[in-house]
């Protein structure tokens, strides 16, 4: 199925059909009526109903022509803590491209032994995509055969047949904020908030989303703000408002400012064993 331009609508199971809308019939019989006068009733003010509020705009991907810049300007003046780490870090590109079935397989597994499974199936497809036809068509036996779980073979069914059924399109995923998006992609089996976040950030390059419950982010504000305990994720929103609209960055920024202060713990590891006993 599509990589980067994956799309969402409202999901039921991958085994649910749609169920035909019954219309409720209601009888009336005769009856005498009694006329009495009209009760005076105060019209509503226009005021008490709100407006529907239009949805929110989808901002500009981070792989947009001068967005990541305007990010790092951003977050640079908005927190001068931040900067610092921007000022010693390379920066990100936001060019890759992976998809939701790389999404659910990166799940509880390192990068290389992803990248392994997915390349047994990727030539499904020539353009580097795998459809849901071809998804489909992989037998549960035969995804467990190239190393994939019992459990995540029968998510990457239910994602492919959503796809095959039109619950999720191309087209609805780019329309969709990422709210919406949250709440349409979480339907499908096997998705979860984690992996939505994940593919919004390095699928579809949305420039504010903050993962509050990703563990590595999480340590990286509390390694940046030096602060006593680990944040909480409901307190993630609080700590990383400044960095709006460009959280995503800020985040990307947290997982490289946790691995530096990982190094020289690593390095003192590597050289204790080393040294002879």
């Amino acid at each position: 199925m599509p990589k980067t331009r994956s799309a969402a609508t409202p999901h039921p199971s991958a085994t649910a059909t749609a169920t035909a809308t019954t219309t409720a019939r209601i009888s009336f019989r005769s009856r005498k009526i009694v006329k009495t006068p009209p009760a005076k009733v105060k019209p509503l003010a226009a005021a008490t109903v709100p407006p529907q509020a239009p949805p929110a705009p989808v901002l500009p991907a981070l792989s947009a022509p001068g967005e990541l810049a305007a990010a790092l300007r951003h977050l640079a003046a908005a927190d001068p803590l931040l900067s610092e780490v921007i000022a010693s870090t390379d920066a990100p590109a936001f060019i890759s491209t992976s998809s939701l079935p790389c999404s659910i397989l990166y799940q509880q597994l390192a990068t290389s032994s992803t990248a392994a499974i997915y390349a047994r199936f990727l030539p499904s497809d020539a353009d580097g995509s795998v459809s849901p036809a071809a998804m489909l068509a992989f037998a549960v036996a035969n995804l467990r055969a190239i190393g994939v779980s019992g459990r995540k073979a029968a998510y990457l069914h239910d994602l492919a047949a959503s796809f095959a059924a039109g619950y999720l399109s191309e087209s609805s995923v780019a329309a969709m904020d990422e709210d919406a998006l949250l709440a349409q992609l979480t339907r499908v089996k096997g998705i979860g908030e984690w992996t939505v976040h994940m593919f919004m950030i390095f699928s579809l390059h949305r420039p504010d989303v903050l993962p509050s419950g990703d563990l590595g982010v999480r340590k990286g504000v509390q390694e940046l703000y030096k602060l006593k305990a680990l944040p909480k994720p409901e307190e993630m929103a609080a700590l990383c408002e400044r960095w709006r609209p460009y959280r995503s960055v800020g985040a990307w920024y947290m997982w490289r400012l946790l691995e530096r202060a990982r190094a020289p713990q690593q390095r003192r590891r590597r050289r204790a064993k080393r040294v002879p006993s």
